[in-house]
């Protein structure tokens, strides 16, 4: 069970406003081979079933032990502090504006 992983933080998703399941770690294996398209039905994929293992952590210090633990070589990857700008939906309309208004 060789190979290297990497442990990060799950970014919040883009898709939705809220942060749910955005604090855990997880633990990745990186592909041992390239993955190649299947000559009969064009699929893509490979023989590297370490590449469909993803573990989740409550704290990067579990999935560090974790890796440690098991002999698997790692690197972390440190996520990037927010950056939350407050917003009102009357700040569109306020006096003295400094873009203008479109539809």
């Amino acid at each position: 069970m060789a190979g290297r992983a990497r442990i990060f933080q799950q970014p919040k998703n883009a898709m939705q406003s809220g942060t749910a399941r955005s604090g855990d770690w997880v633990l990745e294996y990186e592909p041992a081979e390239a993955r190649r398209a299947d000559p009969l039905m064009g699929w893509i994929g490979s023989a590297d079933t370490q590449a469909q293992v993803r573990l989740t952590f409550e704290t990067q210090d579990e999935a560090v032990a974790y890796a440690t633990r098991e002999g698997v070589a790692f690197d972390i990857e440190l996520p990037h502090a927010r950056r939350f700008k407050p917003k009102a939906y009357a700040d569109n309309f306020k006096f003295g504006r400094s873009e203008n208004w479109t539809h």
